[in-house]
């Protein structure tokens, strides 16, 4: 699962908004995702901990550590294929979630949680 000292290497880094100024006036898209690079980065993060309480603490019951694995090996048919196989509609959930997974991300106990959300 993703790199096996990632989440010692590697920092946390969230996605980004325009600012509020700029998004009042229009309807554009105001997230600015991170580039494929980054996003293999924060998915190796993932540490395999064995009882995945990130997949638990999901509502949806989304593969977590399995996708994170996918989007680290550069796999991103496989990665949308498994968690279209949990969620139906990954566009619409994914923007409204709060993102319990993070906060049950096992990561989350002494250090920040991998960012689940932004991958």
């Amino acid at each position: 699962m993703g790199k096996v000292t990632g989440f010692l290497e590697i920092e946390r880094q969230d996605r980004t908004y325009l600012p509020a100024s700029d998004r009042i006036l229009n309807f554009k898209e105001f997230v600015i995702p991170l580039d494929e690079p980054s996003v293999s980065k924060q998915a190796a993060r993932c540490m395999d901990c064995g009882i995945p309480y990130c997949h638990t603490g999901c509502p949806v019951n989304n593969q977590i550590p399995d996708w994170n694995d996918l989007v680290y090996s550069g796999r991103w048919e496989e990665a949308a294929s498994n968690l279209h196989s949990t969620n139906n509609f990954p566009e619409v959930t994914g923007r409204i979630c709060p993102a319990p997974c993070e906060a049950s991300c096992t990561l989350n106990l002494e250090d920040v949680p991998v960012t689940i959300k932004t991958i």
